[in-house]
């Protein structure tokens, strides 16, 4: 598809030209007698049909509003047959067990039951996520196409959502709350993100105004919840970045299944690119489990466990930056000698059982416990020349620093461990009464820290010491001599045992009626929190808060498939260890939680277009912050001011159109523009380390028409440049220039040499059920995308120069992937 038909495509919906939808979907897993999956089942209805998969899964296009009759057949099975009346745009599961015997009927009639519409929440297919390309590929890569999703590191898996933090997002594995390591500074620590792609069933997520079942963060809530295996299976996938292998497990009864992987990933072809030439030997590796045994239809257990070790080396070598106009070029380079050694090794496991006495009753247990050791230790010298560069094309030095205008160096010093023990114990219950939905849980944490922090940085220019700024001693160097005191320029050393102690809970009540003809949805709830904060040399500190929140949804009986929904509340963050901790590794136990009113009114907007379904997306927010924690954000690393000293706001308009823009696959198109400010002191309003105005993504993919097993995939992003980059200790009222705009697109290409769908690809490769190889570019068009600044001084001039740290450039990678 032409670019000029997708401008068309957004242009006509600008002006609002629509079309009603009216199609729905009915999608299910079929089994036979022996629970099994059965493969290659008719479903038909009227002239439209398909097939199930090898898992038994179909899922069919039927028409909406009127009384329709679904045939399943089988060339083995008896015919089976059930009548449904579903809404526009309805997406309605139905899963069948056929027999060799007897016939089946059954009439099925469907009011809208979208819950996830109602919530506001997006589903991502999973599917999709593993198909697109991304130096880090992943959930989290998916998400920054999406509007209100902002990050400009490709090399981390960390994401701010409508002006909030990286530690502002609530993260759930099988309703599962999973961490981070604390001490990551740099996105090429990272590695991998903790969720398996080719363990995932279903992905969720909620960009703001969630329900009060959802935890204490103020800005976003990513569900997941990983697979239940019907049979036995294998996928695996081989790049230049690493490799994965995950296998499906069933018992011959079906009670006990289980789903593994394992990962192995080096990003040294991504950070090879960077300016920086270095010695990097880097290893990420996990692996992750979910386990559940099901004993009878009333009780199950489950079991997700994970082992990950991250053994980050690296040893920086030279760098060069040119930087500067065309008249006056200019670079600075870099020697470089020492090293960084890091390592984190984080255990998870967590036990579910979930107990369901009633068809109106569901109870759930869960017990989990998270492990992390952390070592984070370097020495790293860097000198630095900072100069013209020779600028005559017919010069044999070339782009070489003809003249010094300073030189300098750097020493950075550090030995930080951090040890810390994370145990949860939750107790949760749904219970239906005739229209209603009540909900409700209780949750007890307890959070073990351990840490020790030694940082210190010594910055010489010129052969002169410098002091930090905070140290104001006259020095005439090199007229007289200096006699004050020789200080690193930054100094934290602290040793915290902390423990914090945290009772929550929450209950909430939904209900589904109507206004005369038009359906709506209603949520209320409130959920509170208990925190004690404690430990060595620590005053205790109790304190509590108390989170209202409401949702209303309104359908109105159109013949447009157009639905609104209201939704906020009062959000609280009580801090974590890192929002306790000041800039000097000090612990503050009186620091409170920030709080957020949070309102957002949003649109949803089904329709057809060529035939095919696409949704609108609009939502338009406001968040009122006060209580602000300040912080500084460095690469991936937040620092806190830990003082509540700041109010803020944040707001915004987020759109998403998506839907088939060629014939059988998904793509989308997003918008956002966010404005964030805080006021420090009362001294006034200023940018957040997080206030990235424009947002545009697209995501797209494409096949050959005459050879469909040729595919293409398509991930865009521009944000416009976030404030930072400022000199260490420099006052944020002073410097509040902005780094440059953030543009990336990745593509890939894949043949699929075989498809279980099409047997005449399986001549050769037996063993196969699936095969296909693919190329991957990453920054397409080479573009320099800078994360911070680094300040160099120029002695003569005594200005400092705002020198870019780009992230990688163009880089090939080359994969497999593999299903048996």
């Amino acid at each position: 598809m032409g670019l000029n038909k997708i401008i068309l495509v957004v242009l006509f919906f600008c002006f609002g030209v629509v079309t009603s939808a009216q199609t729905a979907r009915i999608k299910g897993v079929i089994l036979d007698k022996n629970n099994q999956p059965a493969t290659n089942v008719n479903v038909s209805c009227q002239s439209v049909g398909t097939r199930s998969n090898v898992n038994g899964f179909y899922i069919l296009t039927v028409p909406a509003n009127q009384k329709v009759v679904v045939v399943f057949s089988h060339v083995s099975l008896k015919k089976a047959t059930v009548a449904v009346n579903l809404k526009s745009d309805e997406d309605y599961e139905f899963n069948l067990v056929m027999n060799d015997k007897d016939e089946q009927m059954g009439e099925v009639v469907v009011t809208v039951n979208n819950k996830k519409r109602v919530q506001g929440i997006t589903t991502i297919e999973p599917a999709t996520i593993r198909k697109i390309p991304g130096a880090n590929a992943g959930v989290e890569n998916i998400l920054k196409s999406m509007p209100g999703f902002n990050s400009n590191n490709e090399l981390s898996t960390q994401y701010a959502v409508r002006g909030g933090n990286y530690d502002e997002n609530l993260v759930y594995v099988n309703e599962i709350e999973v961490y981070r390591p604390f001490l990551i500074r740099s996105g090429q620590q990272e590695g991998l993100s903790f969720t398996n792609t080719d363990l995932v069933q279903n992905i969720d997520f909620s960009a703001g105004g969630f329900q009060a079942k959802y935890g204490d963060k103020l800005s976003s809530v990513l569900d997941i919840t990983y697979r239940t295996p019907t049979q036995f299976g294998a996928v695996a996938e081989a790049s230049f970045l690493g490799a994965s292998v995950a296998v499906d497990a069933v018992s011959k009864n079906g009670k006990w299944s289980e789903v593994s992987g394992i990962r192995y990933r080096n990003n040294s072809l991504l950070v090879n690119s960077q300016e920086t030439q270095s010695n990097y030997t880097p290893t990420f590796a996990d692996f992750q489990t979910n386990v559940n045994f099901k004993p009878s239809d009333k009780l199950e257990f489950s079991f997700l466990g994970n082992i990950s070790s991250n053994d980050y080396k690296y040893q920086p070598l030279t760098r060069q930056t040119n930087f500067g106009t065309i008249d006056d070029p200019m670079a600075l380079l870099i020697y470089y000698e020492g090293q960084e050694k890091d390592k984190y090794t984080t255990v998870f496991g967590a036990v579910k059982t979930t107990y369901t006495p009633s068809k109106n009753s569901t109870y759930k247990l869960i017990a989990s416990a998270y492990h992390t050791q952390e070592q984070e230790y370097y020495d790293i010298l860097a000198q630095y020349r900072l100069g013209e560069v020779d600028a005559n094309l017919g010069s044999e030095n070339f782009g070489d620093v003809k003249f010094t205008r300073a030189i300098g160096g750097q020493l950075n010093h550090a030995r930080n461990d951090l040890d810390a023990l994370i145990v949860n114990a939750e107790l949760k219950g749904i219970h239906n009464w005739k229209k209603n939905q009540f909900e409700w849980g209780a949750k007890f944490t307890r959070e073990s820290i351990r840490d020790r922090v030694i940082e210190w940085e010594v910055i010489d220019s010129a052969g002169f010491s410098i002091n930090p700024p905070k140290i104001l001693l006259k020095n005439d160097q090199p007229y007289a001599p200096y006699t004050g005191p020789l200080v690193p320029y930054q100094n934290v050393r602290a040793t915290n045992f902390v423990d914090i102690n945290r009772f929550s809970g929450y209950v909430q009540w939904s209900r589904k009626g109507y206004i005369g003809d038009n359906e709506i949805w209603m949520n209320a709830g409130v959920r509170s929190q208990n925190w004690t904060v404690s430990g060595d040399g620590i005053t205790s500190s109790t304190q509590f808060t108390f989170s209202p929140r409401a949702q209303f949804s309104i359908k109105p009986n159109w013949n447009k498939d157009m639905f609104f929904r209201l939704s906020g509340g009062l959000y609280h963050q009580p801090p974590s260890y890192r929002e306790l901790r000041d800039a000097d590794g000090v612990v503050q136990p009186e620091v409170k939680a920030q709080q957020s009113i949070h309102i957002v009114l949003s649109n949803d907007y089904s329709f057809k277009m060529w035939e095919r379904p696409f949704k609108m997306v609009s939502e338009i927010y406001y968040k009122a912050l006060t209580d602000v924690n300040p912080y500084t954000l460095d690469n991936v690393r937040i620092r806190y001011a830990a003082a509540n000293n700041a109010k803020a706001y944040a707001q915004g308009f987020d759109f998403r159109l998506n839907g088939e823009f060629v014939p059988g696959t998904e793509s989308w198109f997003s918008f956002g523009y966010l404005k964030t400010e805080e006021n420090r002191d009362g001294k006034g309003y200023i940018s957040r380390p997080t206030d990235q105005r424009l947002k545009f993504a697209l995501l797209f993919q494409d096949y050959m028409p005459k050879i469909p097993s040729i595919k293409l995939y398509l991930n865009l992003v521009y944000n416009t440049g976030l404030p930072g980059g400022s000199p260490s200790y420099s006052d944020p009222y002073l410097y509040q220039n902005r780094l440059n705009d953030y543009r990336r697109a990745d593509v890939g290409f894949s043949k699929v040499l075989i498809d279980e769908q099409n047997p005449s690809t399986k001549r050769w490769l037996q063993p196969f059920k699936e095969l296909a190889i693919g190329l991957e570019i990453f920054n397409l068009f080479d573009n320099q995308n800078a994360i911070t600044n680094t300040w160099v001084r120029d002695v003569y001039s005594k200005n400092q120069y705002a020198i870019p740290n780009y992230m990688t450039t163009r880089v090939f990678n080359v994969k497999v992937n593999m299903r048996f």
